[in-house]
């Protein structure tokens, strides 16, 4: 089984926060790229837009289909990685670090307190893999 990052935090639906003070860099978990096979395209939103927590803030069309990406955290997109779309392969590669996808200015530091660790997330996957 594969080890996640410890510096990050991790949502039910496989998606990762890197906070840095009031921000917050996302992306997928490597779990989640390699269940999803060969990345095609992805669809993020613009600066400027808010996301909320538990809701669609993009999609990724794989091999396997068409996926949205639930945002961790609420907030505004103050960043997308231009990298993603011109090298969607980052994803694959990637997914922790070069294959971010968006940054969000915090609205509720507070919903960070409902997210997994690293030890956390990996039980999750665990227990996933076992109803599988």
């Amino acid at each position: 089984m594969k080890v996640f990052p410890d510096d990050l935090f991790y949502n039910r639906e496989h998606a990762w926060v890197r906070v840095e003070g009031h921000l917050a860099t996302i992306g997928i978990t490597d779990y989640a790229q390699e269940k999803l096979g060969e990345i095609l395209s992805v669809e993020l939103p613009e600066v400027d837009v808010s996301v909320e927590r538990d809701e669609p803030f993009g999609t990724i069309e794989s091999s396997k289909g068409v996926f949205e990406i639930i945002s961790p955290v609420s907030g505004d997109v103050i960043s997308v990685n231009e990298d993603v779309m011109d090298d969607i392969g980052i994803i694959n590669s990637d997914p922790h670090d070069t294959g971010w996808m968006i940054v969000i200015d915090i609205s509720d530091p507070e919903e960070l307190d409902d997210l997994l660790d690293s030890r956390e997330y990996h039980d999750f996957i665990l227990r996933e893999a076992e109803n599988d």
